[in-house]
């Protein structure tokens, strides 16, 4: 079965998101690309000029396609990695997957991403530690009708943010920060008493339209957030 355009587009966002072609390497041509594909060039053209759209590759006369040096979606946001956190602190980082069940997405969810009733969501609860401390508890929601391969991913090695940003771009971010109290639940999880203030972010994010994930992120008491720009 020939490609899409949609699944040639995909594999390149893939090569490119996960470094095998990175900022500034020459794409094959047009015709290279569709015979590697088994499809025809004007499927190539049209995922190549969606991708040029989205600002992810630059396309020039005689000069070629290449992966932009800087792609609009790193240029807006970067998400940071748990792990590149603790280990800039000089800690030793470890990772837990707690839980994992696939469900229908809860009615909150649908409502905060605009799901349609009906729709699958992989719920996952994952703890990151520093030096043996509680240092990141993680409440995931992946909607599934926009990436289905999440329900089939090992996350038991690796963290759900590691493995997105490996798998999917983005196109839209919605970050909420806001200060809460720990309640019983969560203060098992971070080592910390009831009441204690934690710092909490809450994230979201879209690709093409399409809401993938909802992520609600808490930290123990003494936690400071550094962002670069």
């Amino acid at each position: 079965m020939k490609a899409t355009y949609k699944e040639v587009k995909s594999d390149i966002l893939a090569k490119i998101v996960k470094g095998d072609w990175g900022p500034g390497h020459l794409v094959p041509n047009e015709v290279d690309l569709a015979l590697a594909y088994g499809c025809a060039r004007a499927t190539v053209n049209r995922a190549m000029r969606e991708l040029a759209d989205d600002g992810i590759i630059e396309r020039r006369r005689k000069a070629g396609t290449r992966v932009r040096m800087t792609p609009v979606r790193q240029a807006r946001f970067d998400i940071p990695i748990v792990r590149d956190e603790v280990e800039e602190k000089g800690a030793d980082y470890r990772y837990s997957l707690v839980s994992r069940e696939v469900d229908l997405a809860p009615d909150w969810l649908r409502a905060r991403l605009q799901l349609p009733a009906g729709g699958k969501a992989l719920h996952l609860i994952c703890m990151h530690y520093a030096d043996g401390v509680p240092y990141e508890h993680e409440d995931r929601w992946i909607n599934l009708s926009a990436l289905p391969t999440a329900e089939a991913a090992d996350f038991g090695m690796q963290g759900p943010t590691e493995w997105l940003l490996a798998t999917i771009p983005f196109s839209k971010v919605e970050i909420n920060l806001s200060a809460g109290l720990a309640d019983q639940k969560l203060a098992d999880y971070l080592a910390c008493s009831v009441g204690d203030p934690v710092f909490l972010a809450e994230r979201s994010t879209w690709w093409e339209g399409d809401a993938v994930t909802h992520v609600r992120l808490s930290y123990r008491p003494g936690y400071r957030l550094t962002t670069r720009y």
